[in-house]
């Protein structure tokens, strides 16, 4: 099969830091061609692929953000090449739904984001104009507040193992990891930590104005000695982080899709400790991979059974549900649903 896999252009292939699509991009991109598919990947030039890639500009114009110019003209090299695929697995969003859509070539989007409120609203009414559309999701959660969109399967997101080392030796310490928003909760995660008396330390995105501010606002004021925010971490530094922590705090309280932190932990054989919110309760195994509360304010009290969760099966089970020929044998499998569709 010829696949064009049009990533976002934001950051590069696979991400230096935070970028969660592009990390699922690299692995699909990578995985298609080790299953003998024809693989063009459509983002940065400074991404590293076994695909061919195909590159608007030489770097990713991460400070370009949301505008809408520099998304567009790299989303049209792809759509202008269509007749050159059997498909377009396209991962950036609304507008490259929209535009490829229209195009003669099957178009596979996958759905990264959360469809409660607008932008279902809006996911309902573009796909209305399409007669073809063809949607994926990243987990059954995701799809309920839209249940009638044309949904063709459910890809579940992965981990490329190899770059996540398992170590059952645990720290001191609970981790954060996430951008620095209300929404992911790191002022939550404070809060714990300055109830349970334990050290934290925070890490994650914290680069646009509204991610300064809430930070500023509510999780500098309680930096210390044990409270530690450490950064937008390296690959390499935010394994370390989850291989020698007590537990992974995941005090979400919006409809998360996902949650790849969740996976990232668990492979490194450190529980997470997650709310009921989006895809937590499919994704996270109450009581065996980790520990799920109604509320953050529940988190404290579930430390002790955190501890008691064997990090061996934890690793086992990412192993088996979480791995990346599970996750190109499902995007194929929606592919083919996506040609007959179009056919």
């Amino acid at each position: 099969m010829r696949v064009a896999v049009l990533s976002p252009v934001w950051f590069p292939v696979p991400p230096a830091g935070y970028g969660g699509i592009e990390w699922i991009v690299s692995l699909l991109a990578d995985g298609l061609v080790d299953a003998g598919h024809d693989v063009t990947l459509f983002a940065s030039g400074d991404s590293l692929t076994n695909a061919r890639l195909e590159a608007v500009y030489e770097t990713a114009p991460s400070e370009w953000i949301g505008h809408t110019f520099w998304e567009l003209r790299h989303a049209v090299s792809c759509f202008a090449r269509a007749g050159d695929f059997d498909v377009i697995s396209d991962h950036t969003g609304l507008l490259g739904l929209a535009l490829g859509s229209m195009g003669p070539t099957p178009l596979a989007h996958t759905v990264h984001g959360p469809l409660s409120g607008e932008p279902g609203a809006l996911y309902a009414q573009i796909v209305s104009m399409l007669p073809h559309a063809a949607l994926i999701a990243v987990s059954d959660e995701q799809r309920r507040p839209e249940p009638d969109l044309p949904w063709v399967s459910t890809c579940r997101n992965a981990l490329d193992l190899s770059v996540y080392p398992f170590v059952p030796e645990r720290g001191e310490y609970l981790l954060f990891l996430g951008r620095m928003t209300a929404d992911k909760g790191a002022h939550r995660a404070v809060a714990v930590a300055l109830e349970c008396g334990l050290p934290l330390k925070l890490a994650g995105k914290c680069r646009e104005p509204l991610e300064q501010q809430y930070f500023d606002e509510l999780v500098r004021p309680h930096l210390s000695d044990t409270i530690e925010y450490v950064g937008e971490v390296t690959h390499g530094e935010k394994v370390a982080l989850l291989q020698h922590a007590r537990a992974t705090l995941f005090p979400i309280e919006w409809d998360e899709p996902f949650g790849l932190v969740t996976i990232e932990s668990m492979a490194c054989g450190t529980p997470v400790i997650a709310t009921r919110y989006g895809a937590v309760p499919e994704v996270v195994d109450d009581g065996v991979t980790g520990i799920v509360v109604d509320s953050w304010q529940q988190m404290g009290e579930a430390l002790e059974r955190a501890d008691a969760i064997d990090p061996l099966v934890q690793r086992r089970i990412v192993e088996e549900r979480f791995s990346p020929g599970r996750m190109v044998a499902d995007y194929v499998a929606a592919y083919e649903a996506t040609i007959e569709r179009w056919a």
